[in-house]
């Protein structure tokens, strides 16, 4: 299983509630998917990730740097010890490559979102709370 793409897209939320803190209607979302070589009935297995609401899209650090990380790593280096699939651990890993420790509030909300796993027989979310994944197959 390889990765062969990873697309972004910051989307506003355009929901007109607010709290104290915050106006929802101004805020935004990234939408990602992650595109793998893995082909069912024809199709590749993608895996969808979003950040929710509660924090701005993260397109900037998912396409500037994430993005082109998990490109560049070595596909074995992304799987589980049966590469079957992918290791959420280990593509957190080659994420955070060349990050300093700590401070990860943003870096969070992008990487979790990016984060493909498995549960079952599909993928699943990972990582930050703040994050959501499913399978189109």
């Amino acid at each position: 299983m390889r990765i062969v793409d990873i697309r972004e897209v910051t989307a506003p939320i355009a929901s007109s509630i607010a709290n104290a803190y915050i106006d929802f209607s101004k805020m935004t979302l990234s939408l990602v998917a992650v595109v793998t070589d893995v082909k069912r009935d024809g199709r590749p297995v993608v895996g969808y990730g979003f950040n929710s609401n509660g924090r701005y899209g993260q397109g900037g650090l998912i396409r500037e740097r994430f993005a082109p990380r998990l490109k560049e790593a070595d596909p074995k280096s992304l799987l589980n010890d049966a590469s079957d699939n992918l290791d959420p651990d280990r593509i957190w890993a080659a994420l955070m490559k060349n990050e300093k420790p700590g401070g990860h509030g943003e870096r969070s909300v992008a990487v979790g979102t990016t984060i493909p796993a498995r549960a079952s027989s599909s993928f699943a979310p990972r990582c930050a709370a703040t994050s959501t994944a499913a399978t189109r197959s």
